[in-house]
């Protein structure tokens, strides 16, 4: 899981003189040090912040992104966690739900709306009308892709609780569901994305304690020459292999 809750800092009692009786300890004298889990220094190549010296990290960073929405949770998952942001996944039936449609004319495809989540989301689209249309794949593969395709659409509607189209989730970086909406209303664009911009505003201080957790643990955020961002801990790096994991567990 993405979750990595800390608990919050609690205020111990109050010292008393030692005039009352009893045998004095140091502080800290009655606690065994924690153990350190830390890379043998063979093992490590220190870099700049940016990752500069490192170029494996380079085509990890290069990886092309798939247009404004993506299609993979794990993917959106991933970005999220890398760059700091909320996720909107918009449940819809591009075929079959005339209010999909308007919402997607009226808001999710104006440029005003594709600059601002461009820099505040990561955007996930999980439509139920599924189509593969790849002319380098046998009518086999077709049906066998499209199978898996809406089984991915159920296994997504059952584990978000999705009853209708459309339906619109924010999701903070550890993976908690922040906000929920549910239908929308012709003419209603402005109001359905002051919501998502509460969302956002919202989700903010939930992921910047999510991070500094995982910050004391090692985590941090690589950049690469072309702006792109990992948020993960650097396990190795020896003889031209580097290792990186993210908090989601993926190794890289």
């Amino acid at each position: 899981s993405l979750e990595d809750p800390l608990p919050p800092p609690g205020v111990g009692p109050a010292i008393r003189s030692g005039t009352d009786g009893g045998t004095a300890v140091a502080p800290g004298g009655n606690q065994m040090p924690m153990p350190l889990n830390i890379t043998p220094a063979k093992d490590i190549a220190w870099t700049g912040f940016d990752g500069e010296g490192i170029p494996e990290l380079e085509s990890l960073m290069a990886a092309p992104k798939k247009g404004p929405w993506e299609e993979s949770e794990t993917v959106a998952r991933q970005t999220s966690a890398r760059e700091g942001k909320p996720i909107l996944i918009w449940f819809t039936d591009s075929a079959r739900s005339p209010m999909c449609k308007v919402l997607g004319a009226e808001l999710f495809a104006t440029p005003e709306f594709g600059k601002w989540a461009g820099e505040h989301l990561v955007r996930l689209k999980i439509d139920a009308n599924v189509s593969v249309n790849d002319p380098n794949l046998s009518l086999d593969e077709k049906i066998t892709r499209q199978t898996e395709i809406k089984n991915y659409v159920k296994r997504m509607k059952k584990r978000y609780r999705i009853l209708g189209h459309p339906s619109v989730l924010m999701l903070n970086p550890s993976g908690e569901v922040i906000t929920r909406y549910r239908g929308y209303r012709r003419g209603e664009a402005d109001y359905f994305w002051g919501l998502i911009k509460q969302g956002v505003a919202s989700s903010g201080a939930a992921t910047r304690e999510w991070r500094k957790g995982l910050e004391k643990k090692g985590y941090r955020e690589w950049r690469g020459k072309g702006g792109r961002k990992v948020f993960a801990k650097l396990v190795s790096y020896s003889e031209g292999t580097l290792l990186l994991i993210e908090p989601g567990g993926d190794r890289y």
